[in-house]
């Protein structure tokens, strides 16, 4: 690699940190995406998660040997440190591989159980940058889950695939008076509880059900809640669910059962990172609003791949 494009990298680095730093400082965000694949020569992805940054490595036809593969990472990793002033134990760095299955996403990658706190929106929250595929926090959702703090007052909320909690966390935080939290892996469900208590939110108002979604919607008492959460896996063809799992091909019969469920006027937030969706909007049994673009927080702006619907049920 180059001095030219190590200088190139440097100073893409130093105008976005500069920029994206002052955002987050104005809007009081701790965890923020800085970087991602922004120069083709350098296809890494950049989070800070308050004062630790996460590198993830993709791993591209670079044609490179690995010995010279291993100084760009490390000249790399040198630019980062340098730009944003971190310390080398304060930096991370992981290799994004495809994921073939939900389960997969369950998997450790490594045991280091190097847990800390991090803040969003005045509430704290447990993330892991070393042990798991995903780091306990999707960033890219925070403006949605400032939305269902805002309409969570006095409402009974069914959060599902809740993954570790966060929408719980913001709900309870709104005032809701129960907070249904389901997910198909206890790791994430005693991470959701961890959260949720990290918080001060403890009691029977609070559960959490290790369930498989698709068989325990239908188990639920129709119009029973005012609002879920819907943020499901694209695919899953893991061992632990009855069927294999493909949000586009199910997308309308989840989220018509989800509806269901729901109190008259309830609503229902729907989300999918699926790249290629499309909602077929005319056989779902609701009111439709893409709000994909007002949850796009600052920091994703021309850069976010998934979708976000708020769908309120018919009378």
């Amino acid at each position: 690699m180059s001095d030219a494009k190590l200088i190139m990298f440097d100073n893409r680095l130093k105008k976005v940190f500069r920029i994206l730093k002052k955002q987050a400082k104005q809007q009081q965000v701790s965890c923020y995406r800085l970087y991602d694949r922004d120069l083709p020569e350098f296809p890494l992805m950049i989070d800070v998660y308050g004062s630790n940054v996460l590198v993830t490595e993709y791993r591209s036809n670079h044609r490179l040997s690995e010995e010279d593969y291993g100084r760009w990472l490390e000249d790399s990793l040198e630019v980062v440190r340098h730009v944003l002033g971190c310390t080398e134990e304060q930096l991370f760095l992981k290799e994004r591989r495809r994921k073939e299955s939900r389960q997969d996403q369950y998997q450790k990658t490594d045991d280091l159980k190097q847990f800390f706190e991090v803040e969003e929106g005045g509430l704290k929250f447990i993330v892991n940058l070393t042990d798991y595929l995903d780091t306990g926090l999707f960033i890219d959702h925070r403006l949605t889950r400032d939305m269902v703090r805002k309409a969570s007052n006095g409402k009974r909320i069914l959060n599902l695939f809740c993954y570790t909690g966060s929408f719980s966390v913001y709900a309870a935080a709104g005032g809701a008076t129960s907070v249904v939290s389901a997910d198909l892996s206890n790791t994430y469900l005693e991470w959701a509880k961890r959260n949720m208590e990290l918080n001060g939110f403890r009691g029977q108002q609070y559960s959490y059900e290790k369930v498989d979604v698709l068989q325990y919607l239908p188990t639920l008492e129709d119009e029973h809640f005012d609002l879920i959460v819907l943020d499901p896996p694209t695919f899953s063809n893991s061992k632990s669910m009855d069927d294999v799992f493909d949000i586009q091909t199910m997308h309308v019969q989840l989220i018509n059962t989800c509806l269901e469920k729901l109190k008259r006027d309830g609503t229902l937030y729907f989300s999918t990172n699926a790249r290629k969706f499309e909602l077929e909007e005319s056989m779902v049994k609701g009111n439709v609003k893409n709000i994909t673009t007002a949850t796009v927080p600052f920091d994703f702006k021309g850069k976010l791949l998934r979708w976000c619907y708020m769908i309120t049920k018919e009378d």
